[in-house]
């Protein structure tokens, strides 16, 4: 199946840049999880979610310490779990209306980033995990491609299933209700989405930039977009155009893929911040 894959890349992109092994896997790692980012920025910005999602990318260190410490040999599978039950306990806590949510994202984001950072460091560990800060996009291998293969499939099911009720729940919660809609199930079921899609992705697109990819595509989309259809499309659109450009560009000019995709995202939210007013 990846054969084909990689026949057809060699016919419809014959350049150099496609040639090699590792950056047909990175294009088809950025195909799989633009879309996915684009998707579910648009409801992490509506719904003012942007630190939650960072706070999420921040706790993978710690999701790392657990999978070394119990001593995991794919630590992936520990940073979901962790990230599931830190997504629990914010919305535990969140619920229990003693504090604004984002003095409680803060805190657990806080405790989770020192707690990450201890248990590596023990004995000097710490430069081992460095990659995750920054992530390399162009590690991505079959295995990876499936892992993530799988989980666009799961999330698009998903987001097709449940996305006009998460719409009536991030717009009007007081309607969605009468609806008979269960605001909190729906809040609780995409943030674990955000949480596993993120965990996922991180170790490619690393916890320093995690948040940028999710968001920024979104934001551009929100400055131009006229209704919800727009909304989404044109930040697939984005996302996806940034991902690709920004691998191309980091090929041919030796830069982290992972930033370079960030600040090419962040070059279209400043074209679409300027031409804002123009465009609606």
């Amino acid at each position: 199946m990846l054969t084909e894959i990689y026949r057809l890349i060699d016919t419809v992109l014959p350049f150099d840049w496609a040639s090699h092994i590792f950056m047909k896997n990175a294009l088809i790692g950025v195909l799989l999880i633009a879309p996915i980012f684009g998707l579910m920025g648009t409801m992490v910005v509506s719904n003012r979610m942007a630190f939650f999602s960072d706070a999420l990318g921040h706790s993978a260190l710690t999701g790392i310490a657990i999978g070394v410490i119990i001593n995991i040999g794919q630590p992936l599978w520990a940073m979901i779990l962790f990230s599931i039950l830190l997504t629990v306990a914010i919305i535990s806590v969140k619920k229990a209306n003693t504090a604004s949510t984002d003095t409680v994202i803060g805190v657990f984001s806080s405790t989770a980033v020192a707690l990450g950072v201890v248990l590596l460091s023990l004995r000097g560990g710490f430069a081992k995990y460095t990659a995750y800060l920054i992530g390399d996009l162009l590690s991505i291998d079959s295995y990876d491609l499936l892992l993530l293969a799988a989980t666009f499939v799961i999330v698009i099911a998903l987001w097709l299933l449940i996305f006009n009720k998460l719409l009536a729940v991030s717009f009007n919660p007081s309607l969605a209700r009468s609806r008979g809609i269960r605001c909190v199930v729906y809040d609780t079921l995409f943030m674990l989405i955000v949480a596993v899609t993120v965990t996922v992705s991180i170790r490619w697109v690393g916890v320093l930039i995690i948040n940028s990819l999710l968001v920024l595509p979104a934001a551009a989309s929100r400055n131009i977009a006229r209704n919800t259809r727009q909304y989404s499309l044109f930040s697939v659109a984005i996302a996806l155009i940034s991902g690709l450009a920004g691998l191309i560009l980091s090929f041919y000019l030796g830069t982290a893929s992972g930033a370079t995709i960030v600040l090419i995202t962040a070059f279209f939210f400043a074209v679409t911040f300027v031409i804002r007013p123009a465009a609606r």
